[in-house]
């Protein structure tokens, strides 16, 4: 008698299939805005108070405009200054 086993990857997937996608949404942007938070709060402790104010908006303008190049540019352009 041949038994049956599933590999480990295939467990996994059948727990991640059984998710509610709203919880998973939920869990990803509260770890998201978290993370924001803790950037915001070391951009404001590392640099002057402009410079922090230029890159959180920059940072919200690259999040609204799907373009995360326009975040790194201006941190490159900053480092140049």
């Amino acid at each position: 008698m041949q038994r049956k086993t599933r590999s480990l990857l295939e467990e996994l997937e059948a727990v991640g299939s059984n998710r509610d996608m709203s919880h998973i949404i939920e869990s990803r942007a509260t770890n998201i805005i978290v993370s924001a938070i803790n950037l915001i709060e070391t951009m404001n402790k590392h640099y002057d108070k402009d410079t922090a104010e230029l890159l959180e908006k920059k940072l919200l303008s690259a999040i609204r405009g799907k373009d995360q190049t326009r975040f790194s540019k201006s941190i490159k352009k900053n480092k140049e200054s």
